[in-house]
């Protein structure tokens, strides 16, 4: 989310973040926002039916003017209602090399199988998990000594880097 803000401020960006938004009240994503002045919204879902803690979401996204909806470490799944009232207007970050490596647990699972390379991909939200089209990928080589932990770093960092690329060359086209 850091990275999708900061690349918003050149000069020649194709997109503005108009809200982040978090389903933890306490996400220190949602104070680094407020100390640089973008709008914030948070809800917690917890004793509230799914349906009705999506409606809230989408009222907070319309109301901020959002166009386009990019996920950063939201954890959660979202309904189909959601994903097709936004359809083609939401992508997410993903930390394997998609279609392999879908839902959790990726690095360890790419680290078991003894691949060469790892990575993380950009990708439309639809329906079913982490299946939309990809829109951008990195790669990151595998090292003899990796672990879950080590692995997740370097893939991050290239997190950092891919993400908002693909996102300003998505809202662009």
């Amino acid at each position: 989310m850091a990275a999708l803000a900061e690349a918003a401020q050149a000069p020649d960006c194709s997109y503005q973040v108009a809200l982040v938004a978090s389903d933890k009240p306490e996400a220190a994503g949602l104070v680094w926002a407020r100390e640089r002045g973008i709008a914030t919204f948070a809800q917690s879902p917890k004793g509230m039916p799914k349906p009705d803690y999506e409606a809230k979401i989408d009222a907070a996204l319309r109301a901020a003017g959002v166009e386009a909806i990019a996920l950063a470490g939201y954890m959660r799944l979202l309904s189909d209602d959601f994903v097709h009232a936004w359809r083609g207007r939401i992508v997410n970050i993903h930390p394997s090399l998609l279609p392999k490596y879908k839902g959790l647990d990726t690095h360890r699972r790419a680290l078991v199988a003894g691949d060469m390379v790892a990575g993380c991909s950009v990708h439309i939200v639809t329906e079913e998990l982490d299946a939309g089209e990809v829109l951008g990928q990195a790669e990151v080589r595998i090292a003899a000594r990796d672990t879950p932990e080590t692995l997740a770093e370097r893939v991050l960092a290239e997190e950092h880097r891919l993400y908002p690329r693909v996102v300003a060359a998505w809202l662009a086209r």
